[in-house]
């Protein structure tokens, strides 16, 4: 395991294993979904202990501070000492059923169905 002060965003991310590749970590980087102290980050940038880290990983908003900055994979059990997660809890079930939704395959829906849409969302 090497520690340095700073090691590279995209690496830091895919080694705490928020991320499963690397690459991964890159292009969601480059898309502008991990934003570290606020700021859009680009994957080369080099983080350290204290830092802040946004991401957004399949849909959910994850917010973590970097306690170690490490380059290398870590095991699972190892994780927890290099970050914090102070992430807000995922939506409740009721939530997410409440969200209307088209089965799938229905195709587009007719003009019908659109107004009936409109007027559901106040336009």
């Amino acid at each position: 395991m090497v520690e340095n002060q700073s090691v590279r965003l995209d690496s830091w991310v895919w080694a705490v294993r928020l991320f499963k590749t690397r690459s991964d970590a890159a292009s969601a980087c480059r898309a502008g979904h991990v934003r570290v102290n606020g700021t859009p980050a680009k994957p080369g940038l080099r983080i350290g202990p204290d830092d802040e880290i946004r991401l957004r990983v399949g849909g959910l908003e994850k917010i973590v501070v970097v306690t170690r900055p490490i380059a290398k994979r870590v095991g699972a059990s190892v994780v927890p000492q290099c970050l914090i997660d102070r992430s807000p809890p995922p939506p409740s079930k009721e939530i997410l059923a409440s969200v209307p939704r088209r089965d799938r395959g229905a195709g587009r829906p007719t003009k019908r169905e659109r107004r009936e849409i409109d007027k559901l969302r106040g336009f």
